[in-house]
């Protein structure tokens, strides 16, 4: 017993010093390479900061771009879907109340016409971006609540689009933050 024994405890002392101390290490120290230096990516406003790149915010007044609708309340701690699928009586009540406020608030939008991330909340429930389309469907309500040129509104929206990465990598994109924070500074 005494053979297996001490290189037992070698062994485990080996792996918690790998795994315990200089694993975790390797990744801080790589982390303080990364944008934001491990501790996110955040948006300043003014020398505040004001959110975060990649947690969506919740925007609720026409005078905004709305973001995804999330399960969590926008809850960074408890990220998670609703986990309800489209033959849920009580999922397909919530997405028609989230059709029916859309189209409150936005006149002149057809229901077909609002695309399917405006209405329904991602896995996460932290989306920070919408689709151009999604942004351009909007850009009519923003427009008139802030008593802005469209065409303004919509140069807006075409600056923030994001190509996808390499060109190629996920769809085009609309961070929802920054595109309101640049809206507040429209004169």
């Amino acid at each position: 017993m005494k053979k297996y024994l001490l290189p037992s405890i070698k062994l485990t002392a080996l792996m918690i010093l790998l795994c315990a101390v200089l694993y975790p290490l390797l990744i801080a120290g790589i982390a303080k390479l990364a944008p934001g230096q491990g501790k996110g990516e955040t948006i300043s406003l003014n020398g505040k900061v004001v959110g975060y790149e990649n947690i969506g915010q919740k925007f609720t007044a026409d005078k905004y771009f709305w973001g995804r609708p999330s399960a969590v309340d926008y809850n960074a701690a408890g990220s998670a879907g609703s986990n309800k699928g489209p033959s849920n009586p009580d999922y397909l009540k919530t997405v028609q109340a989230r059709i029916d406020s859309f189209l409150v608030h936005n006149p002149g939008v057809r229901k077909e016409d609002i695309p399917a991330e405006m209405v329904t909340a991602s896995g996460s429930g932290l989306d920070p971006d919408i689709s151009p389309a999604s942004a351009i469907i909007q850009v009519k309500r923003v427009a008139a609540i802030r008593n802005l040129n469209e065409n303004a509104v919509m140069d807006l929206v075409a600056k923030h689009t994001e190509a996808p990465l390499l060109g190629i990598l996920g769809p085009k994109k609309v961070n929802v933050l920054k595109l309101n924070i640049d809206l507040d500074k429209l004169p």
